[in-house]
């Protein structure tokens, strides 16, 4: 039997009080409604819709063709929402429902979920969870011999069923006739003037039929996202879950929660993480680095045994047994080959680096090759903007560039070739030459005494 799963993602989320619709914010690197999404996927179910609505154009952008989309112009309840993809869910059998605010549900626990509504052959299936502070969640309400037989809203609810600690999740599996069946005959008959899917599974229950329920592993598993705290807290629920991963995979954390880490990256084992490290997007750090602390690594592949230290990588590729930091910066389409070192304060961005080489303290190397084993000392820059076009330098295995250098691009220093401090380069220098290029220095006897007698005269008369 087909199962459709529906993803509610229309609503405005006005406590979130942005621009940005409130299921494309961001926790663990994905929005809330691709962690939903994703979940989705791992359960196994192919059939997905998402109902859009407040600027739903941003949300089909986001989430590409992974999805079917329908429209719900006014946001009348989920009730409302659900019936507008009835067309879209076609000829499935069982339709399962879930909010796109929800980003730490797990595929397992849908699985799960899914699992338990065919096995007991219910018209509807709920997951609820236990929690210590139930508010905003509709409460469940069991008879004397434990089966569901209301589901109370919040603002509907009496005191006593407010008090009580089982809550609705939000996540539902329904037999898709008892759905359509049960919505068409939904009335917005309550506080909100909305059209509650929760009176679908009210619906059932005085109609005899069965309903059953799963609880997750975790009751976190059901939090939503309202507003801006609420999301702070699903992102520390989601570092924990992921930074214990790697823990559990040999990865060390001096401090998790002082460690944000993707959902999306990997790091292989024997691999230290000191706090105030970030690591996003399509990262991936190999086995036996050490890794921070006070370091942003996005999009970046790290090679083994590498240490870096307080230093920003981004779109860029770095060698095994290389070495970055302090302060170092590289921009995207930066290369390292194995055994590279760069030091403090170093910016290097579109340049591929050989094996070997050393860029050590206060360079910019920018729009580059530079070979194997090269030196380049302190302060030297690539002067590779004539402020139209970006322009090459090269520089080939084994050369010494001396300290404070300018190599005005485009500029070839050749293989093993040298290059004197303070130059300013502006020709090709062959293979193996000494390049020197700087005016030739002059010591002017007893200047220095003098100038220092006339501003010791001066400062007199101003006195």
């Amino acid at each position: 039997m087909e199962t459709a799963a529906v993803i509610l993602a229309a609503g405005l989320g006005k406590r979130m009080k942005s621009r940005r619709p409130k299921v494309l914010h961001r926790v663990a690197g994905r929005s809330l409604v691709e962690h939903v999404l994703a979940a989705v996927e791992e359960a196994g179910i192919e059939k997905r819709i998402v109902v859009i609505g407040h600027r739903g154009e941003e949300v089909k952008a986001q989430l590409g063709s992974r999805c079917t989309y329908v429209l719900q112009e006014k946001q009348l309840g989920t009730g409302h929402a659900v019936m507008q993809a009835r067309e879209a869910v076609g000829q499935a059998g069982t339709v399962l429902v879930l909010c796109g605010d929800t980003p730490l549900i797990r595929g397992d626990t849908l699985k799960e979920l899914l699992e338990c509504h065919l096995r007991e052959g219910a018209a509807v299936t709920l997951l609820t969870a236990l929690l210590e502070d139930p508010g905003g969640y509709g409460r469940i309400i069991r008879d004397t011999r434990g089966r569901i037989v209301a589901i109370a809203e919040e603002a509907d609810a009496s005191p006593e069923q407010r008090a009580i600690k089982e809550v609705n999740g939000g996540f539902y599996c329904f037999s898709a006739p008892s759905l359509w069946a049960a919505l068409g005959s939904l009335t917005p008959d309550n506080r909100q003037g909305e059209f509650y899917l929760t009176d679908v599974v009210n619906l059932a229950v005085k109609q005899g039929l069965k309903v059953a329920s799963v609880q997750p592993q975790e009751a976190e598993e059901i939090l939503g996202v309202n507003d801006r705290i609420q999301l702070a807290k699903v992102a520390a629920l989601w570092r924990k879950r992921i930074n214990r991963a790697f823990m559990e995979g040999g990865v060390t954390f001096i401090d998790p929660e002082a460690t944000y880490v993707d959902v999306t990256v990997e790091i292989g084992p024997d691999t230290i993480v000191y706090p105030g490290t970030f690591l996003e997007g399509a990262t991936v750090i190999g086995s036996g680095c050490t890794v921070g602390p006070h370091t942003t690594i996005r999009d970046s592949r790290v090679g083994d045994n590498c240490h870096i230290d307080r230093s920003v990588i981004i779109s860029s590729e770095v060698g095994d047994n290389c070495h970055i930091g302090p302060f170092a910066y590289l921009r995207p389409g930066t290369v390292l080959e194995e055994g590279v070192k760069i030091g403090d304060f170093v910016e290097i961005k579109a340049t591929r680096v050989g094996k070997g080489s050393k860029i050590l303290h206060l360079s910019y190397i920018g729009d580059a090759q530079v070979g194997r084993e090269v030196n380049i000392g302190a302060g030297t820059i690539t002067c590779n903007f004539d402020g139209q076009s970006k322009w090459p330098t090269i520089i080939e295995d084994g050369a010494f560039i001396g300290s404070n250098t300018n190599l005005v691009a485009p500029v070839r220093v050749g293989a093993g070739a040298m290059v004197g401090a303070g130059s300013t380069i502006t020709e090709d220098v062959p293979p193996d030459a000494l390049a020197i290029a700087r005016e030739r220095q002059i010591n002017l006897e007893g200047r220095a005494k003098e100038k220092r007698e006339k501003w010791a005269r001066e400062r007199k008369k101003e006195k």
